[in-house]
């Protein structure tokens, strides 16, 4: 039996490190992780009863929930002022009233989405409209950008507002920074952000956010970062910037209970060439070009897989139901030793075996549902 996310997010909270990057497959449980840290950090009922002079902020959290802190008001009457609303809170009016990040914001979003597409802020900074150029100039207003859109719009102003807190703790005496809203703050947890990205821009947030983690002065304001996340290529990237010496897998076991499994060394780093490996073979059975050596190349997806996730043996994420056939195939294809069987063109029933063992890795629960 495993844990509960309670228990689970105690021994995070608990953790002398400074940053605790952790993995975990779709649905396994980290956004509920990330509320149960909140509330075991700082309660609801403490905020509420905080005394005058108390910032009451100990955690800072990015998941799915801080996307509802942002609602469409659609103008469904007349279907022309379509604009994004922003729930009153006093972070936001913090970094875009008082700190003046919109600009910033406004580049960030422009950069991860389109240059043509720009938000709009109201002079209350509570509503946000967005406008696109089209041809010859001309300019579409108040637009509905896509949910992708949306979530990286949202995960700009709070990547501002992180910038910005991290800026006002690294001041050493608390009497000269610009608040003191965050003077309690101890922990910020970001779960999962902006998954829509394309390979490159995620690669690019992976780094800017380990710079900001990194620019954090620990000696002085003991701020700790969780970071959750299901998408492989952004664990590496974050865990290789930050230089970290081990990162975090959670499982959950079929009784409903949880683990969390320090992953130490090589399992880390397996996902950034895990990418070539399947865009190389799926390259090739697009073509109709597969070849012997593409038995190597999925082999070694396997074993990368594996490793990563910690199974004894590569063939262990092979079909049940055909361990052994398959395992026989992969084996005496990749590492044939006869010349005229390292040269010859794969049976078509064989191309056929390296696309359904492709596919069979990348459908079920060894791997990232959305990895394109």
């Amino acid at each position: 039996m495993g844990e509960t996310l309670t228990e689970i997010a105690r021994e995070l909270k608990n953790s002398p490190k400074k940053v605790q990057l952790i993995y975990a497959f779709n649905g396994v449980g980290k956004t509920r992780l990330s509320r149960a840290f909140k509330e075991l950090v700082s309660p609801k009922h403490e905020e509420e009863e905080a005394q005058d002079g108390d910032t009451g902020v100990k955690v800072l959290y990015y998941n799915a929930f801080t996307e509802d802190l942002f609602y469409w008001d659609n103008d469904l009457e007349k279907d022309t002022d379509r604009k994004l609303v922003i729930r009153p809170n006093a972070f936001t009016d913090w970094v875009l009233k008082v700190e003046g990040q919109t600009n910033n914001i406004i580049t960030d979003f422009q950069h991860y989405t389109n240059d043509k597409l720009t938000p709009r802020f109201n002079e209350n900074y509570n509503e946000v409209s967005f406008s696109i150029e089209g041809g010859n100039e001309e300019q579409i207003d108040n637009i509905k950008i896509s949910r992708g859109e949306e979530s990286c719009f949202i995960w700009c102003v709070f990547y501002s507002l992180l910038k910005e807190v991290v800026e006002v703790l690294n001041v050493p005496e608390p009497e000269n920074r610009s608040t003191t809203t965050f003077d309690d703050l101890e922990y910020i947890f970001i779960d999962d952000p902006v998954s829509s990205l394309d390979e490159n821009h995620l690669i690019e947030l992976a780094v800017n956010i380990a710079e900001v983690i990194k620019s954090s002065d620990y000696n002085l304001n003991k701020l700790k970062f969780i970071i959750t996340t299901h998408n492989p290529l952004f664990y590496n990237v974050i865990y290789n910037a930050l230089k970290a010496e081990a990162g975090y897998m959670l499982s959950k076991y079929e009784d409903g209970t949880f683990k969390l499994e320090k992953k130490l060394g090589d399992s880390n780093k397996s996902f950034s060439y895990h990418l070539f490996l399947k865009q190389t073979i799926e390259e090739a059975l697009d073509s109709g070009t597969v070849q012997k050596y593409h038995f190597t190349l999925l082999r070694n997806l396997y074993e990368k897989t594996a490793n990563f996730l910690g199974y004894p043996q590569w063939s262990d994420l092979l079909p049940d139901d055909r361990r052994t056939y398959y395992n026989r195939i992969i084996q005496f294809t990749s590492h044939s030793t006869l010349s005229n069987e390292a040269v010859a063109e794969p049976t078509e029933a064989e191309k056929q075996t390296v696309g359904f063992l492709l596919k069979h890795l990348i459908d079920n629960k060894y791997w990232k549902e959305d990895l394109q």
